[in-house]
């Protein structure tokens, strides 16, 4: 099984590469409030991408040591260059595919996947070998979104078939846009034990506006705008009705606009 860089429906544009850090550095309180580690434990961060989720990580636990690997060497690169940038020292990165890692067995304390399993046709045998790579009693981290999870006000069937090309698309790609309603049966069915699942829901309404802007039109608006010509393309919609959509979801942003999307985050254990 190899995991290839041409799933991942976002593709590799400079765009998607700040919507990336737009969502990270907006959602870095939701999703990692709770995100720590133990001093001087390791932590094997999968598929870190651009490093938007590297950087807070590292930063927020200083004297841990984390190893971040990704299967593009452009996203590596430009990772390492962040983390140099930022000042932190905590961090190493190796290219590599997730499917195929140059670790041994039982080599990390902990285990961090954000965003990752959403692009797999086989997340399950992605976990199981991940698992594999911690310590005996080590932790898993595992936070993915469900498109699924998305409602707004007003509401548009147009909107919504925007979305929805969104997320066949990714299926077509062999990923799920809807797997954050999986991650508990899928962490145990990967071995691991006392998987606890918690729902992290993004409200926005117009008293929020740094959600208002970070995180609808820059995280998700943008996201659904990017597979615009794909959707096209494959026969999914027509570009006036996927603009319509778009609009609509922008038309979510004003001042009696309600947006609505829901994230999961589980955690698990390896067996002592």
């Amino acid at each position: 099984m190899n995991e290839s860089t041409e799933a991942y429906v976002h593709g590799y544009r400079s765009n998607e590469k700040r919507r990336l850090t737009h969502q990270a550095t907006t959602l870095a309180e939701l999703l990692h409030c709770d995100t720590e580690f133990p001093d001087g434990s390791t932590v094997l961060e999968v598929g870190c991408g651009t490093g938007a989720q590297t950087i807070i990580l590292a930063a927020r636990n200083p004297r841990t040591r984390f190893t971040s690997m990704d299967i593009n060497a452009d996203s590596i690169a430009q990772a390492e260059r962040k983390v140099v940038q930022a000042g932190l020292t905590n961090v190493e990165f190796r290219q590599a595919n997730l499917f195929e890692p140059p670790f041994e067995t039982d080599s990390f304390d902990h285990v961090f996947v954000c965003f990752v399993l959403e692009h797999l046709a086989e997340p399950a045998e992605g976990l199981a070998l991940m698992t594999g790579l911690l310590k005996r009693g080590g932790t898993m981290t595992v936070i993915e979104g469900d498109h699924g999870s998305t409602y707004f006000h007003p509401d548009s069937a147009a909107a919504e078939a925007a979305v929805k090309c969104q997320v066949t698309l990714q299926r077509n790609l062999g990923g799920n846009a809807l797997i954050g309603r999986q991650l508990y049966p899928l962490m145990t069915t990967a071995g691991l034990e006392q998987v606890r699942v918690s729902p992290r829901m993004v409200y926005v309404d117009s008293s929020r506006p740094e959600l208002v802007d970070g995180f609808t039109r820059k995280t998700f608006i943008a996201m659904i705008e990017g597979v615009r010509e794909s959707a096209s393309q494959a026969g999914l919609t027509t570009l006036a009705d996927f603009d319509a959509g778009v609009r609509d979801l922008y038309r979510t942003t004003e001042t009696d606009g309600v947006f609505c999307y829901t994230f999961f985050k589980g955690t698990g254990q390896k067996e002592k």
